[in-house]
Formats: C-alpha cells, structure tokens, sequence
C-alpha cells in the first residue's frame, strides 16, 4: 500500500466521521438548523478540503457508484468504504463517550416505498457527483452542487416518506442501518451516475 493510498483512506474516513458526527448531533438537538442543511454543508466543506485527495466520496454509495462508471479501482473501492464504515464507527464512540442522546431514525417501515424514496434521492443526489466527476462543474462551485445536490437529495427521499439518509455509512452510525436505507441508496447512486454517464458521453 503506498502512502498517497493511506491519505485517501485516512481523509475518507475522517470525512465520514465528520459528517457521521455532525448529523447525530443534529438528531440530538445541539444546534438551531436543520440536519439536510448541516449534512450539505458538512459535505461541501469536505468536497474543497479533501476533495484532491480522495475525491471526497465518505459515502459507500457514492463509491459504488463511481465504481460502476469506471472512475475508482476495484481496490480504491473496497478500502473506501471500509474507510468510511471505520469513520462512522469512530463518530459512534465519540458520541457515546460524550453521552449524547439523539432521536434514532424510525426503520420499522421497510416497504418499497421507503426504498424508493431513498433510491430517488440518492439518484438525484449521485446526477449532481457525477457532474463534479465528469469535469462538467466548474472547480470552484463543485462543493456548492455536490452539496446542494445532497440537500435536494434528503427533501425529495423525506418528501416521499424516508428518513432521507443516503448513506449507508451514516446510516450505521446513527443507528439506523436498515435494509431499505442500504439497498435504495446504492441502487439510487449506480443509476444516478450512469444516467449522467449517457447523458454527458
């Protein structure tokens, strides 16, 4: 494993952590704006902080999805997402250390309906990735789609009656790590960076 290797491992599962982090202390009330915003936020910041390094995925379903466009090894992909369920369990231990209390999501609801909203969503939100990663969004505003595009991401997926996770690494680490919030995220990922794939190529 060479050390530019390491980097992108380390900076996914920070930005993981990070963004794991930020939303169960949302769910737990510690600050007066809203999840979707904080989550699009979180991510934008990561996408100029470490978006040179790893790309910025912290998201299994975001790297699948560029894996299945090509545009990640099949190495990079699987030490991604190890990396970023390694980031969600820290923010875990973070957060149980310091005791704090949050509202878990509600997954007795497994129906196909949730698993579309999050598969729509998700689409939606890989379409705005796939425009950062197919060169298509200038540098200097790709955080500003990616995380705007995760923000229209969770309204459409709570608007149709998910949770509007979208990922399944925070998913995880909240708690929340149902079969309907894994499946229609990865599924939502891979069409949504295929259908930009044939629409721009």
């Amino acid at each position: 494993m060479t050390n530019v290797e390491i980097k992108k491992y380390i900076a996914e599962a920070v930005g993981t952590m990070a963004l794991t982090l930020v939303v169960t202390l949302s769910l737990a009330g510690k600050f007066p704006v809203s999840t979707p915003v904080l989550a699009g936020l979180t991510l934008a910041l990561f996408v100029y902080t470490i978006g040179h390094i790893s790309g910025s995925h912290i998201n299994p379903a975001v790297t699948i999805g560029a894996w299945s466009i090509k545009k990640i090894s099949n190495k990079d992909a699987i030490a991604y997402i190890i990396s970023q369920f390694f980031g969600a369990a820290v923010a875990i231990i973070i957060v149980t250390a310091c005791k704090i209390e949050f509202a878990q999501m509600e997954l007795s609801n497994t129906s196909l309906l949730v698993g579309f909203a999050e598969l729509l969503g998700t689409a939606f939100f890989a379409f705005g990735i796939a425009s950062v990663i197919y060169g298509k969004t200038p540098k200097d505003i790709s955080g500003v789609v990616i995380g705007a595009s995760l923000f229209f991401g969770i309204a459409i997926s709570a608007l149709l009656g998910a949770s509007g996770i979208l990922n399944p690494a925070v998913a995880f680490g909240i708690k929340s790590f149902g079969f309907m919030y894994v499946l229609g995220p990865v599924i939502g990922s891979v069409l949504g960076m295929q259908a930009y794939k044939y629409l721009s190529e």
